[in-house]
């Protein structure tokens, strides 16, 4: 009996020792809310966030997530017959489809940005395509959704679900030339690039052979193509 209330004491000890120094540290937090410029705490706060030259690696998440919950709860609803399930289905779609509205406009924007060599373009380009061509897709399928009342057909059904097989199948896509450019590439990834500038320079300032005449070293990287889409698009 001594030994239980012992460790009930010790444990109740540990546990106020717990609380005491999450509050402290919570106190610490707030202080140096009120301390440090906004820059530097946002910074603090989410390092890779306030490191991104575009916002779009950060948002492509969301339609993801959205849509290819959508699929494979209306087709569960379908298989299962539950019409209730549809109508979440339904909201996950309509999320999907905006959280996609933006995550195209942040692409966009980061394609004219961002720097990236020319035997990456291409890939560039078709990442595009297959992200407009997602919008258009989810864009359809939610006005259809509104327009049934939530609700799609026996008749319309299999074709809505083709549709939306073949939107998870794009995603797929989509997200494989992403990380393409990111993993093999190194497209808006800070460390390729330095060491991509640091490799050039060491080329430009290598000495030439005693038999050949000296080249004039040039530190400075070769230009990086700055795509700003002077390219006609057929979208």
């Amino acid at each position: 009996m001594n030994n239980f209330l012992s460790f009930q004491i010790h444990g109740g000890n540990d546990l106020m020792v717990i609380l005491m120094e999450s509050l402290s540290s919570l106190l610490v937090f707030f202080e140096n809310i009120s301390t440090e410029n906004p820059e530097k705490f946002l910074y603090s706060l989410v390092p890779g966030v306030s490191g991104m030259d575009n916002i779009h690696p950060l948002l492509v998440h969301f339609p993801i997530a959205f849509l290819s919950i959508f699929f494979a709860l209306d087709l569960v609803a379908t298989l299962a017959k539950k019409n209730q399930w549809h109508h979440v289905a339904s909201w996950f779609l309509y999320f999907g489809t905006i959280s996609s509205l933006f995550t195209v406009i942040a692409g966009l924007i980061a394609a004219s940005t961002v720097e990236h060599e020319d035997n990456v373009h291409e890939i560039m380009e078709h990442h595009e395509h297959i992200g407009l061509t997602i919008l258009i897709l989810a864009v359809s399928l939610s006005l259809w959704r509104i327009m049934s009342g939530g609700l799609i057909s026996r008749i319309g059904n299999p074709f809505h679900l083709m549709l939306s097989a073949l939107l998870c199948a794009l995603i797929i896509f989509g997200a494989d030339l992403g990380g393409l450019m990111v993993y093999q590439y190194g497209v808006a990834v800070k460390a390729a690039q330095a060491v991509a500038v640091s490799d050039n320079t060491t080329q430009n300032t290598t000495t030439p052979p005693a038999n050949e005449a000296p080249v004039a070293s040039n530190p400075i990287a070769p230009p990086v193509h700055h795509h700003h889409h002077h390219h006609k698009h057929a979208h």
